[in-house]
């Protein structure tokens, strides 16, 4: 490697950049994958992927 001037290229290895051992309230899942309902506006749901 050293006659032919090649060189290692070394990666970095991954860093957690999260904690995943919060403590924050997780709010309970009312809906249980039941999205069914029998008159308008009695479930909600949204969605925050964007984020």
């Amino acid at each position: 490697m050293r006659q032919n001037s090649i060189a290692v290229v070394r990666t970095r290895k991954h860093k957690a950049t999260r904690d995943s051992n919060q403590k924050f309230n997780i709010a309970p899942n009312l809906l249980d994958r039941n999205f069914t309902a029998d008159q308008p506006n009695q479930k909600w749901a949204g969605d925050i992927t964007y984020i």
